[in-house]
């Protein structure tokens, strides 16, 4: 059964369209990549499949609710809290007290973790409540070959899971359903 359903999805503004006639059925356990080359609208499309963007053209549908991973300058960790504050911080808010392991040191501060940390944390913040759809951009952005490596397989991990996982990146690996985007403007 699909999580996430987009049929003709597209968002066009004055400048003309970011994305259009996206057509992409996301399961359980699907690990989709959106690829492109930047501009081509792949963060405007992960947030519009995730049910926080609008969007001009076809439907979406989401069977339950999307965790929102690390997406620059939209949802990223705040510079002046440590990781573990970021965490009790969302498990206050959720309402949550069970055990949550932290993938990175809890004492280090946003500011202060590196793309793959802060990839990672913010993956962590992301699943707390066990949402159906788990989102991250720029999977690939700042990292070496060893993080890619490990946090597609943390990724893998979680659509082994049960999660359906939609990340962008310029460079899929063979492990996940490529979903490719070309510049439309």
């Amino acid at each position: 059964m699909s999580v996430l359903v987009a049929e003709g999805l597209g968002l066009r503004t004055r400048r003309g369209w970011v994305f259009r006639d996206v057509d992409l059925a996301v399961r359980s356990g699907d690990l989709v990549a959106l690829t492109g080359p930047a501009g081509s609208g792949r963060t405007s499309l992960l947030l519009a499949l995730a049910g926080h963007f609008r969007t001009s053209a076809g439907t979406r549908r989401l069977r339950g609710r999307a965790g929102i991973g690390l997406v620059p300058a939209i949802n990223e960790p705040e510079p002046g809290l440590t990781a573990a504050e970021h965490l009790r911080e969302r498990q206050l808010l959720l309402g949550r007290r069970d055990p949550v392991p932290l993938p990175v040191d809890g004492s280090t501060l946003g500011r202060d973790l590196t793309p793959y940390q802060r990839q990672r944390l913010m993956l962590a913040l992301a699943t707390i409540d066990e949402p159906e759809l788990v989102v991250l951009d720029d999977a690939d952005l700042g990292l070496s070959g060893a993080e890619r490596a490990e946090l597609w397989q943390a990724l893998t991990d979680l659509a082994g899971r049960g999660y359906a996982v939609v990340a962008t990146c310029r460079e899929a690996p063979a492990s996940a359903i490529e979903y490719a985007l070309e510049g439309q403007r």
